[in-house]
């Protein structure tokens, strides 16, 4: 049965606007879920204190960050969640993101414990080990004295960057390296088995999508098919 034209427009609409609602209450969801479990990043200090530069800024997305060892379970507090193009300095001080439209993210050097490579992570997969897993703790918060809330405990999370270009790759992967303290473990392969520490996902939250890149964009935006 062919509908009117403006009837079948309506249900589009209609459609839309439903979808989008459920994105929504979905992101917001995530966001508290893991708004009390992760604390707040350290802020990224004044240019003059971070050191000085190893690398870059090199020119990548930032693909989002996840609890460390679950490679779906994406942190929506903080903004730490949302994919973003970016740029990104190595100094010896720390990494320091520079995200479009989203917070900047700041690694302290001494929280760096790991870096991996991998080919995908909480629903971005190329055809290739193209994205940079920065392993790292997020310091416990400090707690006033007076405060009758217990603080915060550290966190380990996983955060992903791809570059842009393919040469940046190993290079990136090196430098993040190099700031891993004596006795830390440079080299740790990310294995993407959910950890047993990890709450279960909430089976309300959208699943992550493969996202299909447009012909003739960046080096490492090609996905598997």
């Amino acid at each position: 049965m062919n509908l009117p034209q403006p009837v079948a427009v309506g249900i589009w609409v209609v459609l839309g606007v439903v979808l989008l609602t459920l994105v929504l209450l979905g992101r917001r969801r995530l966001e508290r879920r893991s708004a009390g479990v992760v604390p707040t990043p350290p802020a990224v200090p004044e240019e003059t204190a971070r050191g000085t530069v190893v690398l870059g800024p090199l020119d990548a997305l930032y693909v989002s960050s996840t609890v460390a060892g679950d490679w779906l379970a994406r942190v929506g507090a903080h903004g730490l969640g949302d994919r973003a193009q970016a740029q990104v300095t190595v100094h010896d001080g720390g990494v320091h993101v520079e995200r479009r439209g989203a917070p900047d993210v700041w690694v302290p050097a001494e929280s760096v414990e790991a870096a991996a490579l991998t080919p995908g992570m909480a629903g971005k997969f190329v055809g290739k080990e193209a994205i940079v897993v920065v392993t790292w703790t997020v310091p416990a918060e400090p707690v006033p004295a007076e405060a009758q809330a217990p603080a915060e405990p550290e966190v380990r999370l996983d955060t992903g960057l791809m570059p842009r270009h393919d040469h940046d790759v190993a290079r990136l992967l090196e430098a993040v390296r190099g700031l891993v303290p004596a006795g830390g473990r440079p080299d740790e392969r990310r294995t993407g088995a959910p950890s047993s520490a990890v709450a279960p996902t909430d089976p309300e939250d959208p699943a992550p999508t493969r996202e299909s890149a447009a012909p003739g964009t960046d080096e490492n935006d090609e996905e598997a098919p």
